[in-house]
């Protein structure tokens, strides 16, 4: 009786001590190399790669909620995760919560892209009034007072890679693309239909910020984070989907 009761105390202590999931936020706003969602969970890229290699050296399953770019920061603010990357303080004027930022991770290069035949340099102020191919909710900083001021005009698309499909078949003559993704989206083209980079519109470093709630292992997920870019983990992510470094 004594064993069976200290065996049913033991099961206890560790079911007690299992540590809840870690909960990322995933953009469906994203497309490859960042990410690739089918049915519903994201598969590969290089956060989910990252995000997996996190939650494991952290100790904890991971668990990915894939919500449209509009009510990410609202799940963040309402507890429904605990973790969201790719993110830039700047992005979020008015965020209000308690949250930790790590480290730079990534660097965000967004290009003014065009398709082949299009000018090697082009000034975005230069252009005469056009729509441009942009992604819904995304923010363009140095593009803003242009949209502002009616010069060049928004045509959203749900996410990067739509962006692109649209372009290369003539939908408007330029669009805004991260580097990785436009790079990704070139590799399945034949070299006379890729498209091309005719300005660097907006660069600027991008990490992860961390819901700070007690129920949160906030130390442990940073310290990770750090170790992973002083390691040259993240780069690696990074060169095995697009063969180069950050």
């Amino acid at each position: 009786m004594r064993f069976a009761l200290g065996a049913l105390l033991l099961i206890s202590l560790s079911v007690a001590a299992a540590e809840a999931p870690l909960r990322f936020v995933v953009s469906d706003s994203w497309a490859m190399p960042m990410v690739q969602i089918e049915r519903g969970r994201p598969t590969q890229g290089i956060l989910h790669d990252m995000m997996i290699s996190l939650a494991t050296q952290v100790g904890v399953p991971a668990e990915f909620h894939i919500l449209p770019r509009a009510r990410v920061q609202n799940a963040m603010e309402h507890g429904e995760v605990d973790v969201r990357c790719y993110i830039s303080a700047s992005w979020l004027p008015n965020q209000s919560g308690n949250y930790i930022w790590s480290v730079p991770l990534l660097v965000q290069r967004d290009l003014l892209i065009g398709r082949r035949g299009s000018p090697d340099s082009v000034n975005p102020a230069d252009l005469p009034h056009q729509s441009i191919g942009t992604v819904r909710g995304y923010s363009y900083p140095t593009l803003q007072s242009l949209f502002d001021a009616d010069r060049l005009q928004r045509d959203d698309a749900r996410n990067q890679e739509q962006v692109l499909e649209k372009l290369l078949v003539g939908r408007y003559r330029y669009a805004v693309s991260n580097q990785w993704t436009l790079d990704w989206f070139n590799q399945r083209l034949l070299p006379d239909q890729q498209l091309q980079s005719v300005a660097l519109v907006h660069e600027q470093t991008v990490g992860c910020y961390v819901r700070n709630d007690p129920k949160v292992p906030v130390q442990r997920i940073l310290n990770t984070l750090l170790q992973m870019k002083m390691s040259g983990e993240i780069d690696d992510i990074i060169r095995l989907y697009t063969g180069n470094g950050p």
